[in-house]
Order: C-alpha cells, then structure tokens, then sequence
C-alpha cells in the first residue's frame, strides 16, 4: 500500500478508501506466488475508455510502475484491467492452492498420504486452526479438493504437501502439516487425523505445535475464466531478470548452508534421549516423552472462547470512560 501510494496510484494508504482486497491472507514468514489484490486505483482513461481493449496502450503501465517501486523479492507479473462486475480478490477466488515443502528423513511417505487423503471433502476444522475470537466465526466446515504428498522434482528426499481448498481457517495448513508430521514419525496413526475431524469426539482442540511457517507458500489462486490476466512481452523480460537475480542469490546461499551442514555433521553426534517433534523446520521439539494427542489437555471449545471474548468485550463497555 505505501508502495502505491508513493507512486501516486492510490490517494491513500486506507484500505477502505480503495475497496482493497486479497485473495489469500497468509501468516508471517509464509511465502505467496500468484497472489490475487484488488483495489481501484487512478488511470489515464475515462471511464468509456476503459472499457474498450483497444485503449489500453495508452493506460498506465501499472506493472512496470510497482514493480519499480516495490523491492526485488515481491514482483506484479499480471493485471486485469477489465475485472468482472463486483469482483473481489477474496471472495470472488473459487480455490487456493498451498504447497508445504519438507524433508522425508525418517518420515513414512506412505502413511502421511493415508492420513492426507482423510482431509478430503467437507469437513470441520476446528481442531486444526488457530481460532480467532474476534472474529466469532461459528462455522468451521471447509471444501478440500487435492490433499497428497509428492516428492518435490529435481531435489533428493524433498517432499511437497500439495493443498487446495476453496477457503481457510486461520493457520489451518500448518496446523494440517503439524499432524500429518507426527504420523509421519510413527508417532501417530493415521487415523488421528479421521478422530480430529470428528468433532463430536475431540469438540476442542489437543496441545500442539503448528508446523513451521518458512516452508508454506500460497502457490496459486483461482478464479473464473472472464477474469483475463494481461502481461506484456517487455514486462516478463524485467519481471524474470529480477526473479533469477534472486534465485541465483539463494541457491548459493543454500550451497553454502550445505558446506557448513556437512562440516557441522562431522563434529557433532546426537546422543541425546529426547525425541525430536519434526515441524518443517529442521529443529524440531524436544521431548523427553511423547505425548499421544488423545491424552494431551484440550484447549477451550470455539463456543467457550467465543464467549469469553463476548463477555470481555461486554465489559469493557460497561466501564466508565474518563476524558482527560
């Protein structure tokens, strides 16, 4: 937003000002390709020549204008310049597409994609979110359409979670990723995940940490075929140069990574007794034992914590406020 407003695109920052909108909402540290904003921002054209294609050499070059003010590693590859009726970025997204990359060392492939597949179709996923109170959301059924586990092209024991939905809860991928990376390490069946959809045995959510959040990216969003994307020649050119600057930077940083692991892994040797949770980040939680979710303490129901944050925000109504 401040990079729009800068570059005079936008009068300002105010997001409401602008009717702004994004597709996918996505977690500090999680990456997103293809992502989706909409917002009304200022044009050379009026408003009967903006609805004819011929005029559009003469529209604003909005890609090469953001780009120029936006840093190397967030890039617009695409506009549309000619949006369908009452668009918006969020609501009018018929699926997202998320992708959690990961390490198979001592991980079952096999029994993640058993669980995986559980994930499939309608469900409840109250216990796989974060829930957010002030929000006071009360339905928390979403539509899984793909949910496997791929081994990720061109890298040794690398795996990819491909997901695609038509909505999200909020961290409910890392929440996914989290269980699916116990089953992985034996440590639980995959059928837990069959138990935690079953909201009428689990109404609240077990003690777990969320999967790491550098792995996630929002890979693709989608939307109807009247949507049409437009991208010059030129722009591409500019668009790809800079992306493979940042390619080339990272893939010798993580050349580098792997000469210091391989020194690293000479020198040290893990002795330890603890067992070491996988969530994506190469870390891991150390644990002297394992707790099974089934006997781990459950967090408040969404009902509980919903009205709890009713009764909060009640109060503090309630209260007398001094003008100073």
């Amino acid at each position: 937003m401040e990079a729009l407003f800068r570059i005079k695109l936008i009068g300002s920052i105010n997001q409401d000002e602008c009717d702004f909108s994004r597709c996918g909402r996505t977690d500090r540290g999680v990456s997103a390709m293809n992502q989706v904003i909409s917002l009304t921002v200022r044009s050379k054209l009026t408003e009967e020549e903006l609805t004819d294609p011929k005029n559009d050499e003469k529209e604003i070059d909005y890609i090469k204008s953001i780009n120029q003010a936006l840093p190397d590693d967030i890039r617009v590859h695409s506009a549309c310049l000619r949006p369908p009726k009452g668009f918006d970025a969020r609501f009018s997204c018929t699926f997202r597409h998320y992708k959690y990359i990961f390490n198979g060392d001592g991980l079952d492939i096999d029994a993640m994609n058993t669980a995986a597949s559980y994930y499939l179709g309608e469900n409840d996923f109250r216990n796989f979110c974060k829930i957010d109170a002030s929000k006071q959301i009360t339905n928390f059924k979403r539509s899984i359409l793909v949910s496997q586990i791929d081994p990720l092209e061109g890298e040794k024991n690398m795996y990819v979670f491909n997901l695609k939905g038509t909505a999200f809860l909020w961290h409910q991928v890392r929440c996914m990723v989290a269980v699916l990376l116990t089953v992985g390490q034996g440590l639980e069946a995959p059928e837990i995940v069959k138990e935690l959809l079953d909201i009428s045995l689990n109404p609240s959510r077990p003690t777990y940490k969320m999967a790491h959040d550098i792995p996630l990216v929002l890979y693709d969003c989608g939307f109807t075929d009247n949507v049409k994307w437009t991208s010059g020649p030129m722009r591409n050119f500019n668009v790809n140069a800079s992306v493979n600057g940042l390619w080339n930077d990272y893939k010798i940083k993580a050349i580098i990574s792997d000469f210091m692991r391989s020194f690293c892994n000479m020198k040290y040797k893990d002795d330890s007794q603890k067992i070491h949770i996988n969530l994506g980040d190469g870390l891991g939680q150390a644990m002297k034992k394992y707790i099974m979710y089934e006997y781990r303490p459950k967090l408040e129901t969404a009902e509980q914590i919903n009205s709890k944050w009713r009764g909060k925000k009640l109060e503090s109504k309630k209260r007398p406020h001094t003008n100073i």
